[in-house]
């Protein structure tokens, strides 16, 4: 399946692995890459040196093509912008901000660019910043999201620039919507390669299509996770205001490494995409990719 995003980047098949904080890291990322896709290292806040041991470990388990996500709201952006630079990343993602600041540099060391965005206005701003492509991503994907529905979303974004548009979400429905690629996250931690923690995985295996809940809308940064107790404890006091901001901000500190390092149901943030539903199993990257590409096109013959 030969799109320009395959051409872009130089891989087999229109797919990103979503760059997942705690969770994409080099094994994973060298999994999806060695399988035909784009595998990401996620940024995170997490601290340089281990970013660093990250990539080179990601170089010596695959010849192939990956990436770098940089949330820009982390407070050492500016560090992991310099350090994809040095370490001669190809690609690199970007979520929760504007990545204007650091494309001229980016693209002066060769380095692809596709900044997340969740909205038309961000991705007529990012293509003329210079960015290679564009991730649309919409409010049933898992972490942190915005109010836009993807369905909604990718068409208006693909009118609107000229770049090639990446959907988070079902390739079949999103080649229809005018994407040339698709972001695949929550698929990908029922994967034999994703190094979360067993009860993480399984509760991404057994939810059911209403097993998601949004928290952290008045912190005004709202995400998505897997319906626990923990989960709709926090949900419920924001919205009966028991909880304030800043309480929600204190409560979820650390909350995502529990769950994906110590599956603690009881304090974690087990982040999740609506797409869960359809997750019954557990199987490696090649056959994830695979089956789904072949499930594509089946569909589009139709």
């Amino acid at each position: 399946m030969t799109t320009r995003i395959t051409e872009l980047l130089g891989i087999k098949y229109p797919i990103i692995q979503g760059g997942m904080a705690w969770i994409a890291e080099s094994t994973l990322a060298a999994a999806v890459s060695n399988a035909g896709g784009l595998g990401l290292i996620a940024g995170g806040s997490a601290p340089i040196d281990y970013l660093r041991d990250q990539i080179r470990k990601t170089k010596e388990l695959t010849d192939k093509p990956f990436g770098v996500n940089i949330m820009l709201m982390s407070p050492n952006a500016e560090e992991l912008a310099q350090l994809v630079i040095d370490e001669n990343v190809p690609v690199v993602t970007t979520g929760a901000g504007n990545p204007g600041k650091f494309i001229a540099a980016w693209k002066e060391a060769g380095i692809k660019i596709i900044p997340v965005i969740p909205s038309v206005a961000l991705a007529k701003r990012m293509e003329r910043a210079g960015a290679d492509a564009v991730v649309a991503e919409g409010t049933e994907s898992g972490g942190h999201i915005g109010e836009n529905t993807t369905m909604c979303l990718v068409p208006q974004v693909a009118d609107a620039v000229e770049i090639p548009v990446i959907a988070a979400g079902g390739i079949a429905a999103s080649f229809m919507l005018g994407a040339e690629g698709v972001q695949v996250g929550t698929r990908f931690l029922a994967s034999e390669e994703c190094q979360i923690h067993s009860t993480y995985k399984q509760l991404v295996v057994d939810a059911k299509d209403t097993d998601n809940v949004v928290t952290g809308r008045t912190t005004g940064h709202p995400c998505r996770n897997v319906k626990t107790k923990f989960a709709k404890k926090l949900a419920s006091g924001e919205m009966n205001g028991t909880i304030t901001p800043d309480e929600f901000e204190e409560i979820t500190l650390g909350s995502l490494r529990k769950a994906v390092q110590d599956g603690n149901l009881e304090e974690g943030s087990f982040l999740c995409g609506l797409i869960a539903g359809m997750v019954n199993d557990v199987k490696p990257c090649k056959d994830i990719i695979e089956e789904m590409f072949e499930q594509a096109q089946k569909l589009m013959n139709k």
